[in-house]
C-alpha cells in the first residue's frame, strides 16, 4: 500500500510539474494580455487618429486588445515618460512623432532617440500653411508681402515652441519674413483658430485638417517641400519661392523602450507591417494624406535619428 501511494504521489507530482511547465510556457508567449498604446497627444489630433486605427488593426494581428491611453503634455514627452518608465516587456507602445523629437533638439525633455526602439514609421507628410477661406491672403506671395511689410503682425497657429513649426517660422524670419508663433496645446483649438480670426494662418500637415479642407473652410498657401503635393498640385512649393526648408517632415511612429527584448520587437514589427499592408490602413492613410514608403525597423530608427540631428542643426542656428 505504501509503495502504491508513493507511485501515485510521484505521478501526481510529475503531472503537476508538467502542468506547471505548460503554464510557464504559455505565460512566456507574447502577447498573453492586452497591450497598451500610449498616444502622446490629446484626443482629436493626428497622433490620436493613428494610434486608434493601429489599435483596431493590431488587435487582429496580435490577438489581444490594444487599449489606447491619451497622455498629453510637453510636446508628447509626458506620454513618452510613461513608455520609458513602464516595464520594457512589449506591453506598452507609444506614439513617437516628429514634434516630440524636435522638442528634444530644442532642449525640452530628457529623452533621446537611442532611448527607444522604433517599431515602424507609420505616417509621413510635409507640412503646409493654411488660411481661412475668407482670408485676404490669397496666395503665398501675399503672405510673404504682408510679413515683410508688417514684421511680427501675422499670427501663425502652431503646435508649440521648439517644434518644426517653430523652426520653419524662425527660418522664414531669418529670410526677412517675421511672424508671431501662437502655440496651441489642444489640436481642436489650433485647427479652429484661423476660422475664428484668432490667428492669420495655421502651420499643419493636411491630414490633420482634412475635414476643413474638404469642407472648404481652409485653403492651402504653400507646401514646405521641394515637389508639389499630389493632392494639392496647384499649391506652390517652398522651393519655388527660393526657400530650402523641405527637410522637416511630420512623421509618426510606434516605439518601445530600447531595452525591449528583440524577439518581442520582431513580433511587434511583423504585426505592424501586416497592419500597414491592409486595405483598411491604405484607405486611412490616403484619406489623411499620410501614406509613406515601407521602412524596415533599422530604417525607421535611422529616420528618427536623422531628423533629430537636423533639428539640432536648426535649433543651434536659430536659437
Amino acid at each position: 500500500m505504501k509503495k502504491l501511494s508513493k507511485i501515485l504521489l510521484l505521478g501526481i507530482t510529475a503531472s503537476a510539474m508538467a502542468l506547471g511547465g505548460m503554464t510557464i510556457a504559455q505565460a512566456d508567449e507574447y502577447p498573453s494580455r492586452p497591450v497598451e498604446i500610449v498616444v502622446t497627444f490629446g484626443p482629436g489630433g493626428g497622433a490620436d487618429a493613428m494610434g486608434r486605427k493601429m489599435s483596431q488593426l493590431l488587435e487582429k494581428q496580435l490577438g489581444v486588445p490594444l487599449p489606447v491611453s491619451n497622455i498629453a503634455g510637453a510636446s508628447g514627452n509626458a506620454g513618452l515618460t510613461k513608455v520609458l518608465t513602464n516595464p520594457a516587456d512589449g506591453y506598452t507602445l507609444g506614439t513617437l512623432i516628429a514634434l516630440s523629437v524636435s522638442s528634444w533638439a530644442s532642449g525640452l525633455g530628457t529623452a533621446r532617440p537611442d532611448d527607444f526602439t522604433v517599431i515602424a514609421v507609420t505616417q509621413d507628410s510635409p507640412s503646409m500653411l493654411f488660411v481661412s477661406k475668407s482670408s485676404p491672403l490669397k496666395t503665398f506671395q501675399d503672405f510673404l508681402d504682408a510679413a515683410k511689410a508688417n514684421p511680427g503682425k501675422l499670427k501663425i497657429a502652431t503646435s508649440g515652441y521648439g517644434t518644426q513649426d517653430d523652426m520653419t517660422l524662425k527660418y522664414l524670419a531669418a529670410q526677412g519674413y517675421e511672424t508671431t508663433n501662437v502655440p496651441f496645446s489642444k489640436p481642436s483649438e489650433r485647427y479652429a483658430s484661423p476660422l475664428g480670426g484668432h490667428t492669420d494662418a495655421i502651420y499643419e500637415e493636411p491630414g490633420d485638417v482634412a475635414p476643413l479642407l474638404k469642407g472648404g473652410q481652409l485653403r492651402p498657401l504653400v507646401v514646405f517641400d521641394d515637389v508639389a503635393h499630389p493632392a494639392f498640385p496647384d499649391t506652390p512649393t517652398s522651393l519655388s519661392h527660393g526657400f530650402h526648408i523641405s527637410d522637416l517632415p511630420n512623421f509618426r511612429t510606434l516605439a518601445v523602450p530600447s531595452s525591449t527584448p528583440q524577439d518581442i520587437v520582431d513580433r511587434l514589427s511583423s504585426a505592424v507591417q501586416a497592419a500597414l499592408a491592409t486595405s483598411e490602413w491604405k484607405e486611412f492613410c490616403e484619406s489623411t494624406y499620410t501614406c509613406t514608403k515601407e521602412y524596415s525597423p533599422e530604417e525607421s530608427q535611422a529616420h528618427v535619428i536623422s531628423f533629430y540631428k537636423m533639428m539640432q542643426h536648426y535649433a543651434e542656428k536659430y536659437k
